[in-house]
């Protein structure tokens, strides 16, 4: 799939700080793309100049192949992590009044905002002032309001923050929902487990430099450390001696007469091998990779960076 969004050694500088050092990343079209770090380190530097609030010092982007330009704006959608309303309009009238900023004509906008607030169950709440929502609704309007003209790339920062277990399973349905219908997203968030659950490719930005990037499940194998979890009946003894030089025990703990011990492979082992050395001692009950999550991957790649401390 082509890219949708290229963004290629891009350098921003405030006055003596260097927010960004030549960070290059490219959007895949009709994805989700996780763009992580931790404060600081240049996320938002980088979502202001995709939105054309300020420019790079250097370096480019380009939107379906073509240099990012004024037009394009309308085809982007942002829903920034400082969510602001006017707080003493009505809730309808606002939403009306940001969809027609959009470019969208007053019928068609307040059509559609009809469907999102029943969709959200917020229907109700359609002549309230903003100030009388919760934070989650707002929230809501928020979202609908950023998605309703159809962009084709979407740009969330930090979409699930401020709602409930429910409300924020919601939200990643519709972004789901979005992009199968043809949107590109990218997500910009702390949340990993919502990076491991919805996202295809990441770039980890860490210190104003591109410290990982690519498909998340290559990231994923590549950080593997041929470890891992057998739960077996049996002799623990037996089952160690067994495995002899070709793989280290890392951690056993038995329940009910039922073992569960973590081991690394060793000298280019394969599973196979540890299958083979151990079921003649021990039956074995079932045998699973531990793959390092993103939360991890990302602590690792994050401290290496910082020498081991991290805020």
């Amino acid at each position: 799939m082509s890219n949708l969004l290229v963004a290629d050694k891009i350098t921003k500088k405030y006055q003596s700080h260097l927010a960004l050092n030549e960070v290059s990343i490219a959007v895949p079209g009709q994805s989700i793309f996780g763009l992580l770090g931790p404060n600081g380190a240049g996320k938002t530097s980088l979502i202001r100049i995709i939105n054309q609030i300020t420019g790079p010092d250097s370096g480019s982007i380009t939107f379906e192949g073509k240099p990012l330009s004024k037009k394009h704006i309308e085809q982007i959608g942002y829903l920034p992590e400082e969510r602001g309303l006017y707080k003493k309009m009505k809730v309808g009238e606002q939403a009306l009044y940001l969809a027609q900023l959009k470019g969208m004509e007053k019928y068609e906008a307040k059509t559609k905002l009809k469907h999102w607030f029943e969709k959200f169950d917020i229907a109700p709440w359609w002549n309230k002032r903003i100030e009388e929502l919760s934070k989650g609704m707002a929230q809501k309007v928020q979202f609908i309001v950023t998605v309703l003209h159809e962009p084709k790339l979407l740009i969330l920062d930090e979409p699930f923050s401020g709602f409930d277990p429910i409300n924020a399973n919601l939200i990643k349905e519709e972004i789901l929902r979005l992009r199968d219908n043809g949107a590109t997203i990218v997500l910009s968030t702390h949340n990993m487990s919502s990076v491991e659950e919805i996202c295809e490719h990441i770039a980890l930005i860490n210190q104003s430099n591109v410290v990982l990037n690519g498909a998340v499940k290559q990231i994923q194998q590549d950080f593997k450390e041929d470890i891992f979890e057998v739960t077996f009946k049996g002799n623990k003894i037996a089952f160690t001696n067994a495995m002899w030089t070709g793989a280290e025990l890392l951690d056993s703990k038995e329940s009910d007469g039922i073992t569960t011990s973590t081991v690394r492979l060793l000298n280019n082992l394969k599973p196979n091998d540890l299958l083979k050395a151990i079921l003649p001692e021990v039956e074995i009950l079932g045998l699973r990779e531990i793959v390092p999550t993103m939360s991890e991957i990302f602590i690792k790649k994050v401290q290496e960076k910082t020498g081991g401390n991290h805020e």
